[in-house]
């Protein structure tokens, strides 16, 4: 059975992952502002909100895309104003008009990734995206009404070995079903979680789950995904404590894992927390550099794709002062001291010292300190290091 309304068209065999589509999304509304966890987080992050209001004004909303642009949008300028220093993107000479993308990009934020990129294309009149969620981050009911209802389509991250498979090729089938039959693009991040030190890399597994949907070989169907890498650049990342404190903790013990209280404050610290400047580079579509490679081995087909988008994401990078800063000290050099003032020093280490005096971790001795600094300074060198790899961009 398909489902068709006016912006939407679904198949019923993508109703386990795909977002509500505009039949539903009045009903679903209407269940999801009667939540009190749903109040609960609108009040934490609007604490000014007045929420019978904010109500009234979510039940006249009608569509999804009504819901980004007239709900969605204005939130997130309104945290772009409190929390970063501006928000940019250029490289729009790469977007292809009329075609949908598969938008990959590296992975800072759990939330406002995705949430920026698509604010950036409300602000250009560019057609906003499909964004993919992994289930882990759904913890509540109501978390998962809400994000299906942002457009969000889920990725299936707690299956046992034998379901990963289907899992998988059914995930690609709703994405190459979205980009071929729905004519929408999509987001993805390249890799599952985010990278914690910033050395950003593109999991081949990602490549290889969007290369089983379609009906060619895998070069064919990685090729009609028309894959966009885009580069973001947080100046600061508000998690760049909670990271080294992962890293310190699994320094410990290397079975340490993160609890969904864990993840949960991630995502409010990320939301709520300064940014600096956060930019987006909308890098080349990496067809013609995929089609121009004769070897049409799945291993190195897939080599080739997460090549071309390390190498666009690399070069895409905004490189602020702190970068350098952090990349001459990890290094020992000055390379890079005409790129920053010895104010932009002190700030920096300022800022450096207050994040690790935030690590909440019992009875931490020097060579952990100095471990903590080490690693948090890498974070912000790795962007610049990489780019400095990626010739010929630097």
């Amino acid at each position: 059975m398909t489902q068709t309304t006016k912006n939407n068209i679904y198949t019923s065999e993508f109703d386990d992952i795909r977002p509500y589509d505009d039949h539903q999304f009045r009903e679903k509304i209407a269940t999801l502002v009667r939540e009190p966890g749903f109040e609960h987080a609108v009040r934490y992050v609007m604490p000014d909100v007045d929420y019978d209001a904010f109500v009234a004004k979510l039940l006249t909303v009608e569509s999804q895309l009504d819901f980004q642009v007239k709900i969605m949008g204005p939130f997130l300028e309104m945290l772009a104003e409190r929390t970063t220093h501006g928000l940019s993107m250029d490289g729009i000479e790469n977007y292809i008009s009329g075609t949908p993308h598969t938008f990959i990009t590296n992975h800072r934020d759990i939330v406002l990734d995705a949430s920026f990129l698509n604010l950036c294309f409300i602000r250009e009149k560019l057609p906003i995206t499909q964004v993919a969620i992994g289930n882990n981050l759904l913890i509540f009911d109501w978390i998962t009404d809400l994000v299906k209802l942002n457009r969000s389509f889920i990725v299936k991250r707690d299956t046992g070995v034998r379901e990963a498979l289907e899992a998988a090729k059914h995930l690609s089938s709703y994405i190459h079903y979205t980009i071929n039959e729905m004519h929408e693009s999509i987001w993805i991040a390249q890799r599952e979680g985010r990278a914690k030190d910033s050395n950003d890399r593109t999991q081949e597994s990602v490549i290889k789950m969007l290369s089983l949907g379609g009906n060619g070989n895998t070069k064919q169907n990685i090729l009609e995904l028309n894959i966009m890498p885009v580069a973001i650049s947080y100046e600061y990342d508000p998690n760049d404590y909670l990271k080294v404190r992962e890293f310190l903790l699994r320094r410990r013990c290397p079975d340490f894992k993160k609890t969904q209280r864990d993840d949960l404050f991630s995502m409010e610290t990320g939301l709520l927390s300064q940014k600096g400047r956060v930019h987006f580079h909308l890098g080349r579509c990496i067809n013609d550099e995929l089609a121009a490679n004769p070897a049409e081995d799945r291993t190195e087909v897939v080599h080739t794709a997460c090549g071309a988008i390390d190498r666009a994401i690399h070069c895409g990078y905004r490189i602020f002062p702190c970068n350098y800063i952090a990349f001459d000290e990890v290094n020992g050099t000055d390379r890079y001291s005409d790129c920053y003032t010895e104010a932009d020093v002190k700030s920096f280490d300022e800022y450096i010292e207050r994040q690790l005096a935030k690590v909440e971790v019992e009875d931490i001795n020097d060579d952990e300190r100095t471990f903590m600094r080490h690693t948090m300074l890498s974070m912000y060198a790795n962007p610049l290091k990489n780019q400095i790899e990626a010739s010929p961009c630097r």
